[in-house]
């Protein structure tokens, strides 16, 4: 019986897409709370299907636990029948041919080749420090980000900036001359609150992270009852000397 892996868990083939791995996996989580185990486990499926060396990694971890499965049980071959041409005859003993030998020698260079590259790689655990430092600087840094008061624009738009990365910075602000044109009109006051997060995808220098936030809204139209805005964020965050920085921002808002 094959056990089940981070494929069927997902529901796609081998051959699948990120594309396809990123959708099936938002589809299974869509309806989860981020505290049920099952969010956590359908997130680490997610983080290895779309690391393409972590990927090739799993998928020959899986070619070797397919080869190392037993082979289907033969049939007995007969004994030969005494005085049998089978029972007399002389064994005779085949030589290896040329051209297997090559294809092992081949074989073996590129076994060794691999191990060379796995030596080269970061080690997991070095993986996953950085992955928890970049979703600890994405946590951090969506409040600012996705935050802003009409009455204080530039302390607003201050406190966000030292999150983001230079290129990042340039669209951020070609947003925020946006929210300078019309916050101050209709009186707008954002305060966003971090819900959970989740790991997409992972790496040493730059790390996707699904954020999931409540963005509580009010302005002249509604300004005692705010509007409660729920996002999911996927935050791109990319190292920068020592520290993790916001590189992207992907969101994705359901309204009350």
């Amino acid at each position: 019986m094959t056990t089940p892996n981070w494929y069927d868990l997902l529901d796609v083939e081998p051959t699948a897409t990120s594309d396809e791995i990123r959708a099936a996996w938002r589809g299974a989580v869509a309806d989860l709370d981020p505290t049920d185990r099952r969010f956590r486990v359908y997130n680490r499926a997610a983080e290895v299907l779309l690391d393409d060396d972590r990927r090739a990694a799993y998928d020959a971890e899986l070619g070797a636990l397919a080869a190392d499965e037993p082979p289907a049980e033969e049939t007995p071959r007969p004994e030969p029948v005494e005085g049998s041409a089978a029972a007399s005859g002389p064994r005779t003993w085949w030589a290896v041919p040329g051209w297997l030998l090559t294809a092992v020698a081949g074989l073996t260079a590129m076994a060794v080749a691999f191990v060379l590259v796995l030596l080269t790689r970061p080690s997991s655990a070095s993986v996953e420090d950085d992955t928890q430092a970049a979703q600890s600087a994405a946590e951090r840094a969506v409040v600012p980000l996705l935050s802003y008061d009409a009455h204080h624009l530039d302390q607003s738009q201050a406190q966000a900036t030292p999150y983001l990365t230079d290129n990042e910075r340039q669209q951020y602000d070609k947003l925020f001359a946006v929210i300078r044109q019309n916050a101050p009109r209709t009186g707008t006051v954002v305060h966003a609150k971090y819900l959970a997060s989740g790991i997409v995808r992972s790496g040493t220098d730059r790390v996707d992270v699904l954020v999931f936030v409540n963005q509580m809204t009010t302005n002249k139209q509604h300004p005692k009852t705010p509007v409660d805005y729920k996002n999911q964020v996927t935050v791109t965050m990319a190292k920068v000397g020592d520290q993790w920085l916001v590189d992207g921002l992907n969101t994705d808002t359901n309204h009350p």
